[in-house]
């Protein structure tokens, strides 16, 4: 069944772990007054397959598009999983081209040559950077009324994850198919002295899933 709670989280990056695990980003964010986490996959766990995820990032984005991210109030909001508004779908949506996708270690020795060195190049920006913006797509979790974050311990835990392609999924992870709800990073910079907002977006899948599928996000033959 798709993802219950897809939607964009809209915040201001407060701080970020590079080596919290082997499989992930995270980044701490105000949403709004409220504490989230964002985290995201850098490494598959897939059973039987590479676990180096494919992808890609761009700087340009349709002005339609970014004009309602900057729009929208921060936190948290469901979107429905439809075309023709902010979800996002990697085979339909056109934002970018599948094709283009290459696997990018997690880690490793050099310069801006692993997805932990572009993810923090971006996010050190928007930290460096008065009013930049993050948008995380993907399922939310939270609030934990109980629990304290895991890695930041801001109480209650809140986050969103699934940060990556959510279509084309073989076993186990069939259940979590659908059209219209893939995650993605994007970050938004504003302007010195009223210029042009500039962006960077990133889009990640897992070599386990396909690019060919159905109306219900299934993986083809």
């Amino acid at each position: 069944m798709p993802l219950s709670t897809y939607g964009v989280l809209k915040g201001t990056v407060l701080g970020h772990l590079r080596n919290a695990d082997d499989d992930h980003y995270q980044l701490l964010v105000d949403a709004g007054g409220e504490m989230d986490r964002i985290a995201v996959n850098v490494r598959s766990s897939a059973p039987n397959a590479p676990s180096t995820v494919l992808f890609q990032t761009v700087t340009a984005l349709p002005a339609a598009f970014t004009a309602a991210l900057l729009a929208l109030p921060a936190g948290y909001r469901k979107l429905p999983s439809a075309a023709g508004g902010l979800a996002i779908d990697y085979v339909r949506g056109g934002l970018f081209k599948t094709a283009s996708m290459k696997p990018v270690p997690p880690d490793a020795p050099g310069v801006d040559n692993d997805l932990k060195d572009k993810v923090e190049s971006a996010t050190l920006k928007a930290m460096a950077t008065p009013g930049a913006q993050v948008f995380a797509f993907g399922a939310k979790w939270g609030p934990e009324k109980t629990r304290a974050d895991q890695y930041f311990k801001f109480k209650p835990g809140n986050g969103i994850h699934d940060i990556h392609m959510n279509q084309g999924n073989g076993a186990p992870y069939t259940g979590d198919n659908g059209t219209w709800q893939d995650g993605a990073l994007v970050f938004g910079y504003p302007g010195k002295a009223g210029a042009a907002w500039t962006w960077r977006a990133f889009f990640f899948a897992f070599q386990s899933q396909s690019f060919r599928t159905d109306d219900k996000g299934n993986r083809l033959p």
